[in-house]
């Protein structure tokens, strides 16, 4: 792709993130109407606004890309587009009903299976993150870098910290827990800013949880795969991943093999068998 083309469409993503993330801080703190469009899965009017203004603008500025977005009914349109931008409207909508600062507005584009743009907006944070596939990626203007860790002694995690010590690792974590935002594309934004090594997620995770994320983050020098270590690919039929990994990239191999462990463990708590390596 040209690189005009690329800055242009980075900053498509970039003006429509921002915007809809002053959009959505009219609701933060302000009384709106919440419910559950699956038993845990809150989802507001902020959400729906954002979206709605996010694809507008996305799409009357590309009208011949595809659309995926959590907020908006899946189609298979999609599948037969070579570009896709793919949206998480508010990530981390918990901690945006608790008031809490811990989620963004999500934007990449996506060019045949993988990401070249990203825009993650967290505007209660006044945090911009953008990336450009092989140029790099910024937090407000400054170039991000993971970590130089080499060892897992001293790892840093964005988990709870009663987590650190849980039964189902082959190990304690010889670390201590960061700050864990709801959002799971800022917990993988910190890791590309070096205010955590590395982030694990055990459960199924949609692409526009981590689209911009996994972008960031590897142009910010990191490594990021599924549970079982392929690279993230996007605009599948089912878009979804089993578990992610990402870390720095001295350590992402034995991140992801702890990962691996415990969901082997915790698969064996339920069947109430012994877990195997």
């Amino acid at each position: 792709m040209p690189p005009r083309r690329l800055e242009s469409d980075l900053s498509v993503a970039i003006r429509a993130a921002h915007a809809a993330g002053e959009l959505a801080l009219r609701h933060f703190h302000a009384k709106s109407e919440w419910w559950d469009k699956s038993p845990g899965n809150p989802v507001g009017v902020a959400d729906l606004e954002c979206d709605s203004y996010l694809k507008d603008r996305l799409l009357g500025a590309r009208p011949e890309d595809g659309w995926l977005s959590e907020e908006t009914a899946d189609t298979a349109d999609r599948l037969s587009r070579h570009r896709l931008w793919v949206v998480d409207p508010i990530d981390g909508t918990r901690d945006f009903i608790r008031g809490r600062t811990g989620w963004a507005v999500s934007v990449a584009l996506v060019e045949n299976g993988e990401v070249t743009i990203a825009a993650l907006f967290a505007p209660a944070r006044q945090q911009l993150f953008a990336a450009i596939k092989g140029r790099g990626a910024q937090c407000n203007g400054k170039r991000l870098h993971v970590s130089d860790l080499t060892t897992i002694e001293g790892i840093r995690l964005p988990i709870d910290a009663v987590n650190l010590t849980a039964s189902f690792w082959p190990e304690p974590w010889p670390g201590t827990a960061t700050e864990k935002p709801n959002s799971l594309a800022l917990r993988m934004a910190k890791v590309a800013s070096n205010e955590a090594d590395a982030w694990m997620e055990g459960r199924t995770i949609a692409e526009w949880d981590v689209a911009a994320s996994a972008l960031i983050l590897t142009e910010a020098g990191g490594t990021v795969t599924d549970r079982t270590g392929q690279p993230l690919t996007f605009n599948k039929p089912d878009p979804v991943f089993h578990g992610i990994a990402a870390a720095t990239p001295a350590l992402h191999a034995v991140v992801r093999d702890r990962l691996d462990y415990a969901l082997k463990s915790l698969a064996a708590v339920r069947r109430g068998t012994t877990p195997t390596a």
